[in-house]
């Protein structure tokens, strides 16, 4: 949408700015040709949020080239059907992280078909038919809310008073909402993939965060890109200053992923 809309601004503008005798067709020529020049530079966001309620159709992008990652909000993927073919040109893979329940998408190079399409079966017994149009190459990121879940989050909460806890406590807490992919109280999430980083053969990326007022929470995704096996520690993921490390699958095999959770003290 937006190159399109540059474009029909930077032509309007071309158009109006001709005009020699008209000061003022001049003036709103160069006004939109300034407009689609911001359009044009202004970067693009692969993060789609998509609400979408049980059985309904998901409508989203994937990317070409890279991989494609689908997240159910308070909630994560149980199993996915599709259709295969055999033929290499028409598949798509999915794999599903089991931690956290989100799905990774990838095609083959030369893939012929212009979009992907699968239902899915969430956790807490939701389905949803996926339709995801095939463009781009950069990493795609899909946020998928449903509004049953967020109004039964956004229920009242009980009014005892909760007793108060430590820090060590309260980071223990934190990584079980995150392992559980849920958002705790009194923190915010942000669901962002930051480009990966390599640690030796370990291929290292965060792709959530839990802030508050006290602590702060990291979920990375963890590939092992190496010919053998990776036994994970907490010294390989996580700095001194960390008061939780949660890692779910700490022995890691060539070329498989696991996510790691970890917790820090924010500064004061």
């Amino acid at each position: 949408m937006t190159p399109a809309l540059a474009t029909g601004c930077a032509l309007a503008g071309g158009l109006l700015v001709t005009r020699v005798f008209c000061w003022l067709s001049r003036l709103m020529g160069a006004g939109l040709i300034g407009a689609a020049i911001f359009l044009w530079a202004a970067p693009a966001h692969a993060d789609q949020t998509v609400v979408a309620a049980d059985s309904a159709q998901v409508d989203c992008q994937a990317s070409a080239k890279d991989l494609t990652r689908i997240s159910l909000v308070e909630d994560g993927f149980a199993s996915v059907s599709k259709i295969t073919t055999g033929s290499p040109q028409e598949d798509f893979s999915v794999v599903n992280e089991p931690v956290r329940g989100d799905i990774y998408l990838s095609v083959p190079e030369g893939f012929r078909k212009t979009a992907l399409s699968f239902f899915a079966t969430s956790k807490r017994g939701y389905v949803y038919k996926f339709v995801c149009r095939i463009a781009g190459e950069q990493a795609v990121q899909v946020f998928v809310s449903n509004p049953t879940i967020a109004k039964e989050k956004s229920a009242p909460a009980s009014t005892a008073a909760a007793a108060p806890v430590g820090p060590q406590e309260a980071a223990v807490g934190l990584v079980q909402a995150m392992y559980a992919n849920s958002v705790a109280d009194g923190y915010e999430m942000r669901q962002r993939s930051l480009r990966p980083v390599f640690v030796g053969k370990l291929k290292v990326q965060m792709i959530a965060e839990y802030r508050g007022r006290d602590l702060t929470g990291r979920v990375l995704r963890i590939e092992n890109t190496g010919d053998g096996p990776v036994e994970l520690t907490e010294q390989t993921v996580a700095p001194a200053s960390a008061l939780a490390v949660t890692i779910a699958e700490p022995k890691l095999a060539p070329g498989k992923v696991t996510t790691a959770y970890l917790v820090s003290q924010n500064a004061r």
